[in-house]
Formats: C-alpha cells, sequence, structure tokens
C-alpha cells in the first residue's frame, strides 16, 4: 500500500526547521514501516518559510525585472533543500535520491521522498502526478490549516468549516490560476488534475499528529476530504 503526502513546508519549515515536529513525524512514519512491511510512503515536501522569504527578497531587488518563472525556480530550490533533509533523516527508510521530475520517478523501497519539479507546478501538482505515476488512490496534504472552510477564516469570522467537499466546489473556491507562493489549502492545477483522475486529498492539520494516526489507519479524524462526491 503506498501513501502519498504531500508534507506542507509550512509545517516543515515555518521560518526555520520546525527540529521537534519532524523528530515526532518521522519516529511515527518509521513505526508505521516497521509494523507493516506492505506499507511505503511517497512525501512530498514544500517550500514553506524559506521559500517566501527568498521569492520575496528576490522581488524586491528585481524591482519591475521580476520573472515569475525566476520567482518559481526560487521556491523549487528550497523544496529541494527541505526535501534533502527530510530524505536524511529517514535514514535507511529512503535509499534513494530526491525525486525531482515525478514523470520519471522509480519507487524500489519503502519510502520516496519528492521535491519541486519545474516552474508553474506546485508540490501539490507534483504529488498528485505520483498519486497516479504508482496508483495511489490518494493523497494526504498536511499543512497549518487543520479543514478546509467556506471562506478564510482569518477574515470572514462567519467561514464554516466543511468535512467533506466535491471538486467543483473546492475548485469553486481557490480558482484555477497558480502563482509562486500562493497560499491555498491546494493548489488550483493540482486539482484541476485529481478532478480529472476520480483522486482522493485529505486536507488535516500536519502537526497533529495522533490526527495523522487515524487518517493512516482509516479512523474518523478532522480534516476535509475532497474527492468525486
Amino acid at each position: 500500500m503506498i501513501t502519498v503526502i504531500s508534507l506542507g513546508g509550512s509545517i516543515v519549515a515555518p521560518d526555520t526547521v520546525d527540529a521537534p515536529f519532524l523528530k515526532d513525524f518521522i519516529s511515527l512514519i518509521k513505526t508505521l514501516l516497521a509494523q507493516d512491511p506492505e506499507r511505503r510512503f511517497i512525501f512530498v515536501v514544500g517550500g514553506g518559510g524559506p521559500a517566501r522569504t527568498w521569492q520575496q527578497a528576490y522581488r524586491v531587488l528585481s524591482g519591475t525585472a521580476v520573472s515569475p518563472e525566476q520567482a518559481d525556480w526560487i521556491g523549487i530550490m528550497a523544496t529541494r533543500l527541505n526535501a534533502e533533509l527530510i530524505r536524511g533523516i529517514c535514514g535507511a527508510w529512503c535509499t534513494q535520491a530526491v525525486v525531482t521530475d515525478p514523470t520519471q520517478a522509480v519507487f524500489e523501497g519503502r519510502v520516496l521522498v519528492a521535491a519541486g519539479w519545474k516552474p508553474g507546478f506546485s508540490s501539490d501538482y507534483d504529488a498528485v502526478l505520483l498519486a497516479e505515476r504508482f496508483k495511489a488512490d490518494r493523497v494526504i496534504n498536511l499543512s497549518n490549516i487543520e479543514q478546509v472552510y467556506t471562506d478564510d477564516p482569518r477574515t470572514n469570522p462567519d467561514a464554516k468549516p466543511l468535512d467533506t467537499l466535491s471538486w467543483a466546489a473546492f475548485r469553486a473556491l481557490v480558482g484555477d490560476a497558480w502563482t509562486p507562493g500562493k497560499n491555498v489549502p491546494f493548489d488550483p492545477v493540482a486539482s484541476r488534475h485529481a478532478a480529472q483522475l476520480g483522486l482522493l486529498v485529505i486536507c488535516a492539520a500536519g502537526r497533529n499528529l495522533e490526527n495523522l494516526k487515524k487518517i493512516l489507519q482509516g479512523e474518523p479524524f478532522v480534516g476535509t476530504a475532497i474527492g468525486p462526491l
């Protein structure tokens, strides 16, 4: 059984590396791997705070000469740095190099770690491509939000959390365009492809490891299931 986890940069490195969280996260993953020899994981790692910091520096320093493609490349490099960290702390469970092209990936061991691919595609999109390539039926999207809301709860106190959502309804919330550093529960371009595949995406709070364990064990959890409902 292959589980694809889109591991948001906002929980790996919100500003700098969140070492306590990563220690507990990898400990949980190693425990689950040891308990079930058939279980395999693919982690697709985002850029987080470092990506946004360096992208903002680029925009400020470039002035009117900002290139969206260059801004995207800067974010991609942040995802690759974070992914190398995840790969390293997985130890012997991950024997392959970090994947940077999901269309050419080979998965031979128990854990595969992937990072950003190329401009115009987020780590969420890479996760969907890897789920398609290795025939996983779902992607678990871990970030700094617990659920998808009807609106942004930071600006709208009447926003309501959603337990389930169709792809059509979700895409109406996030739109269709991707821009480097865009902060949405799941990338619009990835959402379009996931909808075409009939893929299930579960959005949940990444730091709630007890909740993640429930998701992985098929138990009731807190989060939002997005799919062909």
